[in-house]
């Protein structure tokens, strides 16, 4: 059995980046780590790192044992399970999430883990764009994450909800429309480096106005703040379960008809990956549900 402890280590360091991180994931000291990769790569008869530098990291054998042996522990927990558990899910994943639904996805799997006790889920957050990318490398098996164009063959993708482009701005904002308040107050940009500041970036061109940038942040949250604080106004997604609609120091102006449904869709991208399938669809299909009965509180402050 110690084998398996080892390859659980050696996947502790694949998820962490380096030996001293997956120490304190595993509760061993770095010296231990250290110990059982060589006895694993003894094992195994081929070297699992590229020790040249400071840092040993995962070389090309290594990288192709991770799905290996993530199937091999899944199969050892599968069998671990109590006669008659049909239903019980075990095993490890890796998921991420965006910023805006790390609480969903957080509330879901602390539910899952205390219901199915052989179930190991490790929760990442991350701009959407890495971890797509890291979706597609293995390095993740599912995200929450902005859609963005055709997925991979090796992954699917499934579209959860939309959230529409408002402005945002605080209540003494000047100015009746979308256009006026864009206008007339300074503009407060998000990202352009990440996918919804794009987004943005195409509607504010597609909206014809001439806006006074004041700065630019990579943290919705940070922009919504600085709007209560009457720092400026925004052009954002309306973050489903963010309640800003009925905030008393916050206006809310959706964008003219005349420019057609312009939202940011959310889904969970997933690696094609049947070992894994049956939890990170079961996490896909609660997220879901909370995220439809957030869009339904919603609809009902209109």
């Amino acid at each position: 059995m110690s084998t398996l402890r080892f390859l659980r280590t050696f996947l502790a360091i694949a998820q962490h980046g380096s030996f001293s991180e997956a120490a304190e994931h595993v509760a061993l000291t770095q010296a231990a780590v250290s110990f059982q990769m060589r006895a694993l790569e003894t094992e195994l008869g081929r070297d699992l790192f590229d020790r040249s530098g400071r840092l040993a990291l995962l070389n090309a054998a290594g990288r192709d044992l991770v799905p290996e042996a993530r199937h091999l522990l899944e199969l050892y927990d599968r069998m671990r399970l109590p006669p008659g558990a049909p239903d019980m899910l075990a095993g490890s994943v890796s998921i991420g999430a965006i910023v805006s639904c790390m609480g969903t996805l957080a509330k879901v799997v602390s539910a899952m883990k205390r219901e199915h006790p052989a179930l190991e889920i490790h929760i990442f957050s991350g701009k959407s764009g890495e971890l797509a990318n890291k979706v597609e490398a293995g390095e993740l098996d599912a995200a929450l994450v902005v859609e963005a164009g055709r997925p991979a063959a090796s992954t699917r993708w499934t579209g959860l909800y939309k959230e529409p482009l408002v402005v945002l701005a605080p209540a003494s904002a000047p100015g009746k429309t979308a256009r006026d308040v864009l206008t007339q107050s300074p503009f407060l940009r998000f990202d352009r480096t990440q996918r919804t500041g794009r987004q943005i970036e195409r509607t504010l061109r597609r909206l014809g106005v001439s806006i006074d940038d004041f700065l630019e942040l990579n943290a919705i949250e940070q922009l919504v703040e600085l709007v209560r604080q009457e720092a400026g106004v925004t052009l954002l997604p309306l973050l489903n379960g963010g309640h800003w609609r009925s905030a008393p120091d916050l206006r809310v102006l959706f964008l003219p008809a005349s420019l057609g449904a312009i939202a940011r869709p959310i889904g969970m991208l997933e690696r094609r990956d049947p070992a894994r399938q049956a939890i990170t669809s079961t996490i896909r299909a609660r997220c879901a549900k909370i995220f439809q009965e957030q869009a339904a509180d919603a609809t009902a402050v209109r």
